[in-house]
């Protein structure tokens, strides 16, 4: 299979193309213009619609009309212009509306800085909008993988009838790695019966709406959405574990980041250290249940991020006072490097508790 040289954000507008996506509706920032870039010279080829949009606030109502008539859609930008998007992903969520959505995290708050980031995983994985929502949020860590979750998060979006949001960082849209463009298993996914695409005076119309004023009603709704949301955590938790059932310290870590930790395993191993490292690929739904196979003897969990400790909450959920949890992180661009890793676990081990 003919492997191909490109760069993260380019190869996301190429595994859309691929999966059936032929709507595109975005608004530049950086470190994501590659993506709108690359649509807007490649959709047109595939008979394809690229549309910049005068705001994100407009890209993302965009997607909600054309997400409305069943077509495959996707959006992207990078962290700001995720937060203009957010009341638009709500309403996305709650007519329940299949779409693709991408964040390459920078820096931030506010403008922040161009630089890689994972300061937005709060926003991700508990619903940047308003009410009660969830949505399937995929964390890639390698070029590849972020070809194939693309892709998946089409079918995911269709089966389920969610926005799906693959959440990237500047440097995983930035770097180039070589890439195969390969069959992702097929799911059987359902006829899109409620879209409005026209009756043909052949049945009543679709209507597609989010409100609903009668309390018991939207109470009725939001019941029905949580049994989808527990058949997504079911079904659709993913994650990777390396060497965790004999580790000395496990460190959790995702994105860009889980390839830093991979590279503090290897220097800690040759002075006799086990770090086992777990890996979640979902952030929501979280790999809770990942964390049954640690050691019951490791010292402590440490979560290694982007930011000034995030996903560090959810560790702490999934530890369920088994080990203590440390944080080791950087901020505002900066990149933990190995060494630091590595003398953040030696740090725990001269302390132990």
């Amino acid at each position: 299979m003919e492997k191909l040289l490109m760069k993260g954000n380019e190869a996301v507008g190429a595994a859309a193309i691929k999966a059936g996506c032929r709507f595109f509706f975005g608004y530049p920032i950086t470190p994501q213009n590659e993506i709108p870039e690359y649509m807007s010279r490649e959709m047109p080829k595939v008979g394809g619609v690229f549309i910049q949009a005068e705001s994100e606030v407009a890209a993302i109502n965009m997607v909600y009309g054309a997400a409305g008539t069943g077509v495959r859609v996707m959006t992207s930008s990078s962290s700001p212009g995720i937060s203009l998007k957010q009341e638009g992903i709500s309403y996305i969520a709650a007519a329940e509306l299949p779409c693709v959505i991408v964040n390459m995290m920078r820096s931030g708050p506010g403008l922040g800085g161009i630089l890689p980031s994972q300061a937005d995983y709060f926003q991700a994985t508990r619903g940047g909008g308003n009410g009660d929502y969830y949505m399937p949020v995929y964390a890639p860590a390698s070029i590849q993988e972020t070809v194939d979750l693309v892709q998946e998060a089409f079918d995911v979006a269709d089966q389920y009838r969610t926005p799906v949001m693959i959440l990237g960082d500047g440097m995983i849209g930035q770097m180039m790695e070589s890439v195969e463009f390969h069959e992702i298993p097929k799911r059987p996914l359902p006829e899109k019966t409620w879209a409005t695409t026209g009756t043909g005076e052949k049945r009543p119309p679709n209507i597609i709406n989010s409100l609903r004023i009668v309390a018991e009603e939207l109470e009725d709704v939001l019941k029905e959405f949580q049994k989808k949301w527990d058949t997504i955590k079911a079904h659709e938790c993913r994650w990777e574990s390396v060497g965790v059932e004999d580790a000395d310290v496990v460190a959790v870590a995702y994105g860009t980041t889980s390839r830093v930790v991979r590279n503090a395993v290897k220097l800690l191993a040759a002075q006799g250290i086990k770090l086992g490292l777990i890996r979640p690929i979902t952030l929501w739904p979280y790999p809770y249940e990942a964390f049954d196979k640690v050691n019951p003897q490791a010292r402590a969990l440490l979560s290694v991020e982007m930011s000034l400790g995030q996903m560090v909450d959810d560790v702490k959920i999934a530890s369920r006072g088994r080990w203590p949890v440390e944080f080791y992180g950087r901020s505002g661009g900066a990149v933990p490097q190995p060494d630091e890793v590595v003398d953040a676990v030696k740090k725990i081990l001269g302390g132990a508790r």
